[in-house]
């Protein structure tokens, strides 16, 4: 039960007043601009983007800015305006084949076609505090490359998928490849290109157009057990911090999945729509995303052979850990899928996909901040009517004078005069009030 405060306005709009004042901070200090939070905060501007389901640089730094920084609130506030917005079509599969790579690594082959790629990352860094920063410090000079990077990148788990070591990318029992792919990246770019002109049409040619339509979170309520397409959504915007600790738990053992980082890659896709109208798709944005394919150990069993099994990741950014962390969730979901018993926090669909949205977990966990004057008082009066019976059998008087005795109600009346019935049922708890 919740009840209205009466008379509290002026006080709120002071404490709004206050808190923007917080927010803009010494008034000597030159105010942030949205362009200083999007190109240099830029990580904690994609994972606003990624977990608030609306891919805008600007909006997103504009959230960034308007919170103080506080991304589990900026991430509400950009989730909230995109309930606003229209919806004017569906894009056309995005096809990361023809990514424009920034970043491209694999820990399962050393020499890739097309070569390792290891763009912009703390990986190699030594974690230590930077104190030249504290002054600001110059962009540094960036060499340009020799040649340019070939387009596109053959993926590592297709080699993996043409020897049959790995299950096709719809899962067990789906069909396996004919033939081979040709690891020469030369190769693979002219096939591309011949794809080119054979998707010039709406619907073309596309690994993934005999799908069945996915859902869609964002129209329809969450129904467990869910495909995996809907756990796909949930966890692309999930609470980094919730998928990290998910994943870090499988490698612990809760889950027993041993994971190799088959391919990881960062860099820009392009979003197409096909207008009616034209018959053909067109090019709209370029999206910043990175992807992530984990390959899993899996015994096979049955008519199934040994092979591997693959996790998925995909988020929008240069969110990397998250990406990475999907993946091995998603894998661990799958549990049941592979018949593998689903003994883990992180196999278990309902605690991951109820758990894992912060934008849920923070509205109901901070709700307990609300008014809860007469919940609270009606647990006021059981506990003292609980004590009062506890003291008469401490001093062994036995029940209370009230008629109520041991019987599973007990008609309690607090200090204020104000009269409240509880019912308990067998186990102590109570039924209703």
């Amino acid at each position: 039960m919740y009840v209205a405060i009466k008379g509290g306005e002026r006080a709120i709009r002071a404490a709004h007043a206050l808190l923007d004042a917080c927010r803009r901070g010494d008034p000597d200090v030159p105010e942030l601009d949205l362009d200083q939070i999007r190109e240099q905060l830029g990580l904690a501007v994609d994972r606003v983007m990624a977990e608030g389901s609306l891919y805008d640089p600007e909006f997103a730094a504009l959230a960034v800015k308007q919170v103080q920084g506080d991304l589990v609130e900026a991430i509400f506030l950009l989730r909230a305006y995109r309930t606003t917005l229209p919806r004017l079509g569906e894009s056309e599969p995005v096809d990361t084949t023809r990514m424009a790579a920034m970043r491209r690594v694999s820990a399962v082959y050393k020499d890739l076609p097309g070569g390792q790629i290891l763009g912009p990352t703390f990986d190699y860094t030594h974690r230590l505090l930077d104190f030249e920063l504290a002054d600001g410090r110059d962009a540094p000079d960036i060499a340009e490359a020799d040649e340019p990077l070939h387009e596109p990148l053959p993926r590592v788990l297709d080699w993996l998928n043409a020897e049959g070591l790995i299950e096709p990318p719809g899962g067990m029992g789906q069909k396996q490849p004919d033939t081979a792919p040709d690891l020469a990246v030369d190769d693979a770019a002219g096939a591309a290109d011949a794809g080119d002109d054979a998707s010039e049409e709406c619907g073309g040619p596309h690994p993934h157009n005999d799908d069945p339509e996915p859902g869609d979170i964002t129209l329809d309520p969450l129904e467990l057990p869910a495909g995996r397409d809907v756990r796909l959504q949930c966890l692309a915007r999930a609470d980094e911090g919730f998928l990290l600790s998910m994943a870090y738990s499988t490698q612990r053992g809760f889950g027993r999945n041993h994971p190799f980082a088959g391919e990881i890659r960062t860099g820009e896709v392009a979003v197409e729509l096909c207008p009616e109208e034209l018959g053909f798709p067109v090019s709209v944005a370029d999206i910043t995303v990175t992807e992530a394919d984990m390959i899993n150990q899996f015994k096979g069993g049955g008519d199934v052979p040994a092979q591997f099994t693959r996790g998925y990741g995909l988020v929008f950014g240069r969110l990397e850990r998250k990406a990475v962390s999907m993946a091995l969730v998603d894998r661990a979901l799958r549990a049941e899928e592979l018949g593998e018993e689903a003994s883990s926090p992180a196999q278990d669909h309902e605690f991951v996909l109820l758990h894992a949205d912060n934008v849920q977990a923070s509205g109901f966990v901070q709700h307990v901040k609300l008014p809860h004057y007469a919940d609270f008082q009606s647990e006021l009066a059981l506990v003292r009517g609980l004590r009062r019976k506890w003291e008469a059998g401490k001093r062994g008087e036995g029940t209370t004078t009230d008629g109520a005795g041991d019987t599973p109600e007990a008609h309690d009346v607090d200090d204020a005069g104000d009269s409240h019935l509880h019912s308990f049922g067998p186990d102590g708890m109570e039924n209703g009030a």
